[in-house]
């Protein structure tokens, strides 16, 4: 399978935030990746479920959410109804991470779980087989235009091992510091999604900084 591009939203000029989502929707992007952040999971606040709502009437590009909040579980729906093709939800913040995975499945959403820089991939053994896809967090969460942290090309390649062996789709997503040179070295470990904010929309042309990172 060719690699996706999902463009962090966070990183968009949200005076402009219709013709920012509607160069994504006129781009190569595959996604568009939604980072709802809470001030308590993560050290800082973002967006909601209104923006989430407004987006849907007009993002034609699948809607990537990923939620770095505590009990994400609680807000399962309402996800769902603004029509989410897929929910992440971080391995540190559910208590009962198999149920909620069931749950997300059960509104039609796919499922993915995120793992923070420190937690290791050894931790999905028991649930990889119900993952949808794996997102790496290769910078800590909570703000953009962070450096990459290193140690996420080898953890990528121990991903793929775990997904490889047990004969699994589960796909794989990493998400901070990502550019053209992190990006090349993450596809050859194994991922097969890269998220990238700051470098897309704080570039000089960012449709073409997309077509860029699709063609690595």
């Amino acid at each position: 399978m060719k690699h996706l591009i999902a463009p962090s939203l966070l990183s968009a000029d949200f005076m402009r935030l219709q013709e920012e989502v509607e160069m994504i929707n006129n781009s190569d992007a595959d996604w568009l990746h939604l980072d709802i952040m809470d001030g308590v999971f993560v050290p800082n606040i973002s967006f909601g479920f209104p923006v989430l709502d407004a987006l849907k009437s007009v993002c034609k590009k699948p809607m990537d959410v990923h939620l770095m909040i505590v009990e994400p579980q609680k807000f399962i729906h309402e996800v769902a109804a603004t029509g989410a093709y897929m929910m992440n939800v971080h391995y540190e913040a559910s208590t009962h991470l198999h149920r909620t995975v069931t749950a997300i499945k059960e509104t039609g959403m796919k499922a993915a779980v995120t793992l923070n820089p420190h937690t290791p991939v050894c931790l999905l053994e028991d649930i990889i087989q119900d993952l949808d896809m794996v997102l790496l967090m290769s910078v800590n969460p909570g703000f953009g235009g962070q450096r990459f942290i290193e140690h996420s090309v080898e953890k990528t390649a121990r991903l793929r091992e775990m997904i490889d062996r047990k004969g699994l789709n589960t796909l794989i997503e990493i998400d901070g510091g990502v550019n053209l040179e992190t990006g090349k070295r993450l596809i050859e470990a194994g991922a097969d999604v890269l998220v990238a904010g700051s470098f897309v929309f704080k570039s000089p042309d960012p449709v073409q900084t997309i077509k860029d990172l699709k063609a690595l």
